[in-house]
């Protein structure tokens, strides 16, 4: 992080801190390896239901009797719903112990699971939609939990490799519904799904030790300070609103490919796109390449370049009109492309927003993602809408837009950064003349 940034940092730390209180548990000394790889993994099977639908679309649209241009809402309710507990669920946990708050959220989802695995009507399998993203922010809170466990000389790499785990749900799920779908029917997959998520909350509350947090502050405060947070944490709005651009372009790409890919020009089945989708796991790459890159400083140029990746990612394919070796490049180069450039910038505003201050996390962690999970429900609406109006060349056109719209935005961040160096140094000079 560079001077300016630095100085930024400790602007908006001041501010949120005055207007933040919050008491936190001290942290243990470690946390035990199988722990680590028991919350990587849990956090990897949780935030795996929010993808499992994608391409799914068309087998699911068909079954349960909604028309084409209406089908992104399969997605699109999923990921609404999942932005509205990470405002509404992830704060609780700074006031209820968190291994019980989880299992409770996990036992929810399994019967949001099951419900769509027995829908046989649009609304119920979307209402189904909706309340199995809000179940699945227990991913969320476990995050900030392992943070609590780790030791301070830890803490990064924990974090680290459990956001490991959660980026390898995410990357996998596509395939996996694909193949499961493939060899058993949709149902299955949400069915399997309830059957592991069921089994992953038993095991949790027998396995996790508990954590109490120091209640220092009721619900309504507590939902009242994310609002002063995002008031005052400039950092916080300009990297949401980058990758709600990002995720955008991504949940568009990976509702529209699959339509594309099972069409009349393509003809794949279900397992052909369950491999297609395979790829996007050399995406989870990005994760610790875009972490050691932040160490070195290089936070602002790695962004831009991130966002000109995704861009280029859905400008590659927007042509594909028949099917051939070319083609079919075309598009796995997209896909990894995309989903580098998605994972990197993730991390990288990460590590921007949790710099603002620890005490709060959480908080900063839950409206951030809620941010730009809404862009990425519009991404899947938008997609699916674009698909039937305008076929795969609309589509890809809306995609790039996004993080051209992330780019443009991006290139403010220097004009910001000398303004408020600017008043800084007025700052300085007001307090150094007082002093004289």
């Amino acid at each position: 992080m560079n001077t300016n940034e630095q100085a930024g940092a400790r602007l908006e730390k001041n501010k949120t801190e005055a207007a933040v209180p919050v008491r936190g548990a001290a942290a243990p000394a470690d946390i035990p390896a199988w722990l680590l790889i028991f919350l990587a993994a849990a956090c990897g099977i949780i935030v795996a239901n929010l993808y499992y639908a994608q391409p799914l679309v068309e087998p699911i649209r068909q079954t349960i009797g909604l028309s084409a241009g209406s089908a992104g809402l399969i997605v699109t309710l999923t990921q609404i719903g999942y932005a509205a507990g990470l405002l509404l669920l992830v704060p609780l946990g700074d006031i209820l112990e968190n291994r019980r708050l989880v299992a409770s959220l996990l036992l929810f989802t399994v019967l949001a699971l099951t419900l769509s695995s027995v829908a046989g009507s649009a609304p119920l399998f979307l209402l189904a939609a909706m309340l199995i993203g809000l179940g699945s922010v227990a991913a969320q809170i476990l995050v900030p939990y392992a943070s609590h466990l780790a030791s301070d000389e830890n803490r990064g790499r924990v974090v680290g490799n459990v956001m490991s785990g959660l980026t390898l749900g995410i990357m996998l799920a596509r395939p996996v519904s694909s193949l499961l779908a493939g060899w058993l029917g949709w149902r299955s997959v949400f069915a399997v799904s309830a059957a592991l998520i069921l089994t992953l909350a038993l095991v949790l509350l027998r396995v996790l030790p508990a954590r109490r947090p120091q209640a220092g502050i009721a619900y309504p405060a507590l939902l009242r300070s994310m609002g002063r947070l995002l008031l005052t944490a400039p950092v916080l709005r300009r990297r949401a609103l980058y990758h709600a651009c990002m995720f955008g372009a991504f949940s568009l790409f990976w509702t529209t490919a699959p339509l594309l890919l099972g069409g009349p020009v393509f003809h794949f089945t279900q397992t052909g796109i369950a491999l297609f989708a395979l790829v996007g796991v050399a995406g989870a790459v990005a994760a610790p390449i875009a972490g050691r890159v932040a160490d070195r400083g290089l936070v602002r140029p790695a962004t831009g370049i991130a966002l000109a990746m995704a861009a280029v990612a859905a400008l590659l394919p927007m042509f594909v009109q028949t099917r051939s070796v070319l083609t079919v490049g075309l598009l796995l180069a997209a896909a990894v492309l995309l989903d580098f450039g998605v994972s990197a910038n993730l991390i990288l505003s990460q590590r921007e927003i949790f710099a603002i201050g620890a005490e709060y996390r959480s908080r900063l962690n839950g409206l951030f993602m809620a941010i730009f999970f809404l862009g990425g429900a519009a991404g899947s609406a938008v997609g699916a809408w674009a698909f039937a109006a305008g076929g795969w060349k609309l589509a890809m056109m809306i995609a790039a837009a996004l993080p051209l719209l992330a780019l443009g935005y991006y290139g403010t961040e220097s004009r910001v950064e000398r303004r408020t160096e600017r008043l800084l140094e007025r700052a300085s000079e007001r307090r150094d003349g007082a002093k004289r």
